[in-house]
């Protein structure tokens, strides 16, 4: 099991601390809050207290950093999945961390910029899609091998990929509506979500 440390030290991520790791992290939240178009370079190295000719010794362009955003939250929530399931005895037990962890990431409790991968996704040209994408596919499967095993237990009979579409759509679309400071937690929010698919829950 990789931790988020191990990342780091392998230079798979960003370093948070880093000078690059703390411009990644102001990007994702100024990206998030105004949106890539009307995000400029100075707002980023006036948020994170540089000159904006500094922010080019990291990166070439301001897509190069969402691109970075992106892999790097890609990569991060990856990690956090793969914990959370070494630690899940069950398939629904997997589902439910599963959930949780991508509900986490879109509401930006464990990937800075998560929900970018929706919001922002046509914003990348078609080279860093490609690099997103081959990342994705490895997250994506994690939630294809443990809905198998959903639907192995005989919890689910739909088909897998379906399945994932469907919540996909669903647990990105709480970015919209569900409020960290609400009447319900993400941890109750992620067990209604288990409901909708699994009924003996």
């Amino acid at each position: 099991m990789t931790s988020i440390a191990q990342l780091v030290a392998e230079g798979t991520i960003t370093d948070p601390d880093s000078a690059k790791g703390k411009l990644l992290q102001c990007a994702a939240r100024l990206f998030s809050d105004k949106g890539f178009d009307r995000t400029t370079v100075r707002d980023i190295a006036r948020e994170v207290g540089i000159l904006s000719g500094s922010i080019f010794h990291h990166f070439p362009n301001k897509e190069a950093i969402l691109c970075g955003v992106m892999r790097e939250a890609v990569l991060v929530s990856t990690a956090k999945m793969r914990a959370a399931l070494a630690q899940a005895e069950t398939p629904q037990q997997q589902l439910l961390a599963l959930i949780t962890c991508e509900l986490e990431a879109i509401h930006g409790l464990s990937a800075e910029g998560f929900a970018l991968l929706v919001s922002e996704w046509r914003r990348l040209s078609p080279e860093n899609q490609a690099d997103v994408l081959a990342l994705r596919d490895i997250y994506e499967q994690l939630w294809l091998d443990v809905l198998a095993a959903v639907r192995e237990a005989g919890l689910i009979d739909m088909d897998c990929f379906l399945v994932r579409r469907f919540l996909v759509g669903a647990l990105s679309n709480t970015y919209n509506w569900f409020h960290l400071d609400g009447d319900m937690t993400l941890q109750q929010l992620a067990q209604q979500a288990l409901r909708l698919l699994i009924h003996r829950v």
